[in-house]
């Protein structure tokens, strides 16, 4: 993936827009010193920026191959421009996920924000409940996230709590609830 063009695309337009952004999935995880290969680049932004970004990705020629109201994720033909995936957010949610981001990861020439690790945790604990085909990759990711120095594991431990995963907690941590 030629993430430089990728990110001068969306920077510029973020930019310009006012859209807040952070980075979320395996760049993130780069960010906090885990390294897993991928093929995308995702990203966390405000649930009101939807029409916004899908209508710029499409005009500069991405296909959107799905949306909902809390996802979408884009494909571009272009060899090298790749897929595109967000995450939306609202509300409370929203306004704690970008405050508390951190410019972290430096890609291409640009400091990107980056989700705060127990965030970033919240969003895998959350990916796992929804998807159980994705409870092994998860399970490697937030062993390695619940690793990182100085996290708040109440706050973690309250993330688990919150989607119904206090067992997977006590299996990464060996810690009940």
């Amino acid at each position: 993936m030629k993430y430089d063009v990728v990110l001068k695309n969306l920077l510029e337009f973020f930019q310009r827009e006012k859209i807040d952004h952070a980075v979320i999935g395996a760049f993130a995880l780069k960010a906090y010193g885990y390294l897993r290969a991928t093929q995308d680049i995702d990203f966390a932004v405000p649930s009101e920026a939807q029409e916004k970004i899908i209508r710029h990705l499409e005009d500069i020629g991405y296909e959107t191959i799905y949306r909902s109201r809390g996802f979408s994720n884009h494909w571009h033909a272009l060899r090298g421009l790749g897929r595109i995936d967000f995450i939306y957010v609202e509300g409370e949610t929203a306004n704690q996920l970008f405050a508390e981001s951190r410019p972290l990861l430096e890609l291409e020439g640009y400091l990107l924000p980056v989700v705060k690790v127990e965030h970033l945790i919240a969003l895998k604990v959350f990916a796992m409940k929804n998807d159980p085909e994705r409870v092994f990759q998860e399970m490697a990711d937030l062993q390695h996230l619940l690793r990182v120095p100085e996290i708040d594991l109440s706050e973690v431990r309250g993330y688990f709590e919150r989607y119904g995963q206090q067992d997977k907690f006590k299996q990464l941590t060996g810690k009940g609830t």
